[in-house]
């Protein structure tokens, strides 16, 4: 049977320091997403969820600038479909539905849309724009939906070039802690 927990972080050494157009690599931007659910006290599982939210990056073959020519990576699909074989719903759930978070906060929250990063609010018109009232509904019948919104929250934060994050291996227990 695969260590998907040494798979986790082989993939984080070897593609990490990749960027996505948010000024960070993609392991800070894990790390820091993860600082973020660990000072709110989530429990393992959300700060899982936070740490790899965005592992479907590195999981497909796409070109870093991908958005930049048009095309949704589907990343959080991805991820999540990867995440289900090893997680528990509690984790891959609320990554599966982080993008529609941002698509459901852009519909519902006045203001919201304007704090988002450049990157955000291109794949944001990639990924079907605000949601409409029918689909804000829908989402929100969803078991993990507000799960979802508490992940977006810290994604959108997690973007700071000068904020210094602890090695990934430092989560090992944690991501453990997160399988059950």
């Amino acid at each position: 049977m695969k260590d998907p927990v040494a798979e986790i972080l082989a993939l984080y050494a070897r593609k990490g320091d990749l960027a996505y157009g948010e000024g960070v690599s993609m392991r800070s931007h894990a790390l820091q997403a993860a600082m973020l659910a660990e000072r709110e006290r989530s429990g393992p599982a959300l700060i899982v969820a936070a740490l790899l939210h965005d592992i479907g990056h590195l999981l497909h073959d796409l070109p870093e600038g991908i958005a930049d020519q048009g095309v949704d990576s589907r990343h959080e699909s991805i991820a999540s479909a990867w995440l289900s074989q090893y997680f528990p719903p509690v984790v891959s759930e609320p990554v599966r539905l982080h993008v529609a978070a941002k698509r459901y906060l852009c519909a519902t929250e006045p203001g919201y849309r304007a704090e988002l990063s450049p990157a955000s609010i291109q794949s944001l018109v990639l990924q079907g724009g605000p949601m409409s009232p029918d689909e804000a509904e829908r989402f929100t019948s969803q078991a993990y939906w507000k799960a979802a919104v508490r992940l977006r929250r810290w994604d959108d934060l997690a973007k700071r070039p000068d904020l210094a994050t602890p090695e990934f291996a430092r989560y090992r227990s944690v991501i453990e802690a997160g399988r059950r």
